[in-house]
């Protein structure tokens, strides 16, 4: 490509698309790239503040930013997804369905730390509906050396760098524990927010029960619905140091692997993960989760309801950004809390 005076411009094609920006009425590609410049438009271009123009001039080794952007877009785009036409040299990629949304971001940084690239991502392990925006590509020049999308393309690797994982996960088996709930004392507080929480991911409890503070029973019951088929089994309650806290004990004793007993998340420190062979996870639930708007639950659950098995190392690393600020207003999942890994 080559700069030109705008007033030398009639004939020529333009090399990008050219956005007019008209306060309140207007912010769009007036002239797209390939437009051949007319006589009529000189007068408009100007008032865009265009004194000078780039149009095209095709080089052997070098490519515009459009297929730049498809060449990125190409390195991010997985199952789930797909790519907006490309505008202004830009490309966006949307959600297919309602998932969860992951990053390999080791080698999303990789690629952003080449001059020139721009690869823009939510944040992994995030919740996202369909119709979602999930990233963006692009370029940062008008056009680029070959050569510079080709060692980014091996710093790619043959597999893309987003994942969006479709829920997966449809019953819960859930058993609210505490003798002041089992023997009437006490509403059930609990049980509302774990079936609202559930239902944002397309998630059923279909099993239900109060054994109270019944170590053997709390043990009988997750059994039993494991066994019943449920996709998840989750505890409410009991689960502080206290001796009269039965619920850790009651887990561990049903057999399934402790992957954790304890988070660095606050609220949330006295969550529980564990996951039985068949691969049905276990949850003990802290009392935070009944009154909190946003814990380590809710960081969890994502992943969870997609079958995407969480770690201890993942657990662990979630003290990073694990302290939520208690905002008069909370606005989770818009804010901090969660987003260190």
């Amino acid at each position: 490509m080559k700069l030109i005076d705008t007033r030398n411009a009639v004939g020529h094609v333009l090399c990008h698309d050219l956005t007019q920006i008209i306060p309140g009425v207007t912010k769009d590609a007036r002239f797209r790239k390939g437009h051949v410049v007319r006589e009529e438009d000189i007068p408009v271009l100007l008032s865009m503040g265009k004194e000078h123009l780039y149009v095209w001039e095709k080089e052997p080794g070098m490519l515009h930013e459009n297929e730049a952007a498809e060449r990125l877009r190409a390195l991010c785009q997985n199952e789930h997804m797909h790519p907006t036409p490309v505008k202004e040299g830009k490309i966006e990629l949307i959600a297919d369905c309602d998932g969860l949304f992951q990053v390999d971001v080791e080698r999303l940084n990789a690629l952003n730390s080449e001059d020139e690239i721009m690869i823009a991502t939510r944040h992994t392990n995030t919740a996202v509906r369909r119709g979602d925006k999930l990233a963006g590509t692009r370029i940062i020049p008008l056009v680029i050396a070959e050569e510079k999308l080709k060692t980014v393309e091996a710093k790619a690797g043959d597999t893309p760098i987003l994942r969006l994982t479709p829920w997966k996960l449809k019953t819960c088996g859930l058993i609210t524990t505490g003798s002041e709930v089992a023997n009437g004392l006490i509403q059930d507080s609990f049980t509302p927010v774990i079936v609202d929480k559930l239902a944002a991911y397309g998630i059923r409890v279909t099993e239900h029960c109060l054994p109270g503070d019944d170590r053997a029973a709390i043990t009988a019951a997750a059994l039993a619905f494991r066994d019943r088929g449920v996709d998840m089994v989750l505890c409410t309650g009991g689960m502080s140091v206290d001796p009269d806290d039965r619920t850790p004990g009651a887990i561990r004793d049903t057999g399934a692997e402790i992957v954790s007993y304890g988070a660095p998340v606050l609220p949330g420190a006295m969550f529980l993960l564990g996951y039985f062979d068949s691969g049905v996870p276990i949850m003990g639930l802290p009392g935070c989760v009944m009154y909190a708007k946003a814990t380590v639950f809710d960081l969890v659950l994502p992943r969870i309801a997609a079958g995407v098995r969480v770690s201890r190392a993942e657990l662990k690393a979630m003290g990073h950004g694990g302290l939520c600020l208690g905002c008069g207003e909370c606005h989770y999942p818009v804010c901090p809390f969660g987003k260190g890994v």
